[in-house]
C-alpha cells in the first residue's frame, strides 16, 4: 500500500514538473513574441522619424542653398559695379594726370619766360639807377638818407604833437586807473582811524600811597626803578604817578606792576621784584596774543613765531600818536586790495605791509634805522626774501625793485597820511595845508597851487608867459628850500612844478 502511494506521488511529481516546464516554455514564447513585436514597432517608428528628419534637413538645405546662391549673385553684381566704377575713376585719373602734365609743361615755360623778363627788368632798373646816380651825383643810400631826413624835417612838428597827445592820454588813463584803485581800496577798508595811545599815568586812590611807593629813604622807588628799568615821577600831581621810559614795553611792565602793588598794598623791595616779574610774564602774554591776533586778522600764517612775537611788541608803540600795530594791520588790508586790483602777488604785498615797521619794536635797543633793523630781523628768522624786498623801500631808502614794494609804500602813505589817522587835529591839518599853499603862492608868476596827499605834495601851476622851463626848475628848487627852512612837517614834501602852454583858436 505504501509502495503504491509512493509510486503515485512520484508519478504526480513527474507530471507536475513536466506540466510546469511546458507552461513556462509557452509563457517564454509568448513573452518573446511580445518583445519582438515591440521591437518591430519601434523600428518602424524610428524609420518614420528618420525619414521625417531627413526630409526636413533636405528642405532646409535646399532653402540655405537658395539663399547662398542669391547672396553670391548679389555680391557678384556689387563687385561688378565696383569694378566698373574703379575702371571709370582710373580712366578719369589718367585723363587728369595727362592734363596736369600739360599744365606743368605750360607753367614751366611761363616761369622761364618770367625769369627772363625779371632779368631784363633788373638790368633796366640797375641801368636806370646808375644813370640817376650819375645825374644826381648821389649814391642810392645817400639819396635814401636825404629823403628820410627831408620827411623827418617836414613831419617833425606833427610827430612831436602826436607823441605829446599820446603821452598825455596815457598819463590821464593811468592816473584815472590809479585813483580808482586807491579809492576802491580806501572805501573797502572798514578800519577805525582813532589813535590808540598807551598811557603812562597810573591812578592812585590817595596821596598816602605815594609815601609807600617812595619808601623809607627812597628804597622802594629805587628798587622799583632798578627792577623795571623806568623812572618814576612822584610829584605833587594829585591822584597820579607818572612813569617815564624810552622803551614802551618796559613802561607798560612798570605800569602793570605798579597797579598790582597798589592793589596788594604791600610795597617793599622783595614784593616789588615779584610784581615786576609777574608783570613781565603778563606783558609777554599780551605781546604774543597781539601778534597772533594781527597775523590771524590779516590771514598770514607762514611767519616764524619769533617774528610774530616781535610784531606783537608794536602794540605798545605809537608813531605820531598812531598805534604802529594797528597801522600795520590797516596797511596790510589796503596792500592786499591794491595787489588784487593790479594782479600782483597778494601774499607778498600783505606780508611786506604787516612787517614794514617791525624794526620799530627794537629801534631803541639796536643801532640802525627801523628799516635796517627790520631787515636784519626778517633775515635772521628766515622770512621770504621777496617780503624783505617789499618792505625795505617804504621810505625810499632803497629802490623799488618789485611792484609789491610800490604797493607797500602806497598803503603806508594812505594809512598814515589821511586826516585823523595820526594825532593831528583837523584844524591843525587844515592850517598846515593853508600855510604850505600860502608860502608857495608868495612866489611871483605862480598862477595857483594845491596841497595834496595830506600835505606830502604841493602841485604848482605857473604862468607860461612869465616863466621859462629853466626858470621853472630853479623856482621849484627855491620853493623846496624855503619849505625846508620855514615849515615843520613829518617825512618829506614833494614839489611838482607844472608849466603848460595852451593856444585857443575859434573857427567861425
Amino acid at each position: 500500500m505504501s509502495l503504491i502511494a509512493v509510486l503515485l506521488i512520484a508519478v504526480a511529481l513527474g507530471g507536475g514538473v513536466a506540466f510546469g516546464y511546458y507552461l513556462r516554455k509557452i509563457t517564454a514564447l509568448a513573452t518573446r513574441r511580445s518583445i519582438e513585436l515591440d521591437i518591430k514597432q519601434m523600428m518602424v517608428g524610428a524609420k518614420e522619424e528618420a525619414q521625417h528628419i531627413t526630409e526636413e534637413a533636405k528642405n532646409k538645405a535646399e532653402e540655405l542653398e537658395r539663399e547662398a546662391r542669391a547672396t553670391v549673385r548679389q555680391k557678384t553684381e556689387d563687385f561688378k559695379k565696383t569694378e566698373d566704377r574703379l575702371i571709370k575713376k582710373e580712366s578719369l585719373l589718367d585723363t587728369r594726370q595727362t592734363e596736369l602734365d600739360k599744365e606743368t609743361e605750360i607753367q614751366k615755360g611761363k616761369i622761364e619766360e618770367i625769369k627772363k623778363i625779371k632779368e631784363r627788368a633788373d638790368t633796366l632798373l640797375a641801368d636806370r639807377v646808375s644813370t640817376l646816380e650819375k645825374i644826381a651825383g648821389l649814391s642810392r643810400e645817400d639819396a635814401k638818407g636825404e629823403l628820410v631826413r627831408e620827411i623827418e624835417r617836414e613831419n617833425e612838428e606833427d610827430f612831436m604833437i602826436r607823441m605829446q597827445k599820446l603821452e598825455q592820454n596815457a598819463e590821464e588813463r593811468l592816473g584815472r586807473r590809479a585813483r580808482e584803485i586807491l579809492a576802491t581800496s580806501i572805501q573797502r577798508l572798514a578800519s577805525s582811524t582813532a589813535s590808540e595811545i598807551m598811557t603812562t599815568n597810573v591812578a592812585i586812590p590817595n596821596d598816602e600811597i605815594k609815601g609807600k611807593i617812595i619808601g623809607k629813604e627812597g628804597r622802594n622807588i629805587r628798587a622799583f626803578e632798578r627792577a623795571a628799568g623806568v623812572e618814576l615821577i612822584v610829584d605833587e600831581t594829585p591822584g597820579a604817578i607818572i612813569i617815564s621810559a624810552f622803551d614802551p614795553v618796559r613802561r607798560q611792565i612798570a605800569r602793570v606792576a605798579l597797579e598790582n602793588l597798589i592793589l596788594d598794598g604791600r610795597i617793599q623791595p622783595a614784593k616789588i621784584e615779584e610784581m615786576v616779574e609777574k608783570a613781565k610774564d603778563d606783558i609777554n602774554k599780551i605781546i604774543k596774543e597781539k601778534g597772533e591776533q594781527a597775523v590771524y586778522e590779516c590771514g598770514i600764517f607762514n611767519f616764524d613765531p619769533r617774528i610774530i612775537a616781535i610784531l606783537g611788541r608794536l602794540y605798545f608803540r605809537t608813531s605820531y600818536g598812531q598805534n604802529v600795530l594797528q597801522h600795520s594791520i590797516e596797511m596790510t588790508h589796503i596792500a592786499g586790495m591794491i595787489a588784487e586790483e593790479l594782479g600782483a602777488d597778494v601774499a607778498i604785498a600783505k606780508q611786506g605791509a604787516l612787517v614794514h615797521d617791525i624794526g620799530k619794536a627794537l629801534d631803541h635797543e639796536v643801532q640802525g634805522t627801523h628799516i635796517e633793523i627790520g631787515m636784519r630781523i626778517l633775515q635772521k628768522f628766515g622770512a621770504d626774501p621777496r617780503v624783505i624786498t617789499a618792505m625795505k623801500s617804504h621810505h625810499d631808502d632803497y629802490p623799488h625793485e618789485t611792484i609789491e614794494a610800490v604797493i607797500v609804500q602806497t598803503a603806508d602813505n594812505i594809512s598814515g597820511g589821511r586826516p585823523g589817522a595820526r594825532r593831528d587835529s583837523v584844524e591843525n591839518y587844515l592850517k598846515r595845508l593853508q600855510e604850505l599853499e600860502a608860502l608857495v603862492n608868495a612866489f611871483p608868476a605862480i598862477e595857483k597851487s594845491y596841497a595834496l596827499s595830506a600835505g606830502r605834495e604841493i602841485r604848482i601851476f605857473v604862468t607860461p608867459e612869465k616863466v621859462t622851463d629853466v626858470q621853472a626848475k630853479e623856482m621849484a628848487r627855491d620853493i623846496a628850500k624855503k619849505i625846508e627852512a620855514e615849515l615843520k612837517y613829518p617825512g618829506e614834501i614833494k614839489v611838482t612844478m607844472i608849466r603848460e602852454t595852451r593856444i585857443t583858436e575859434y573857427a567861425r
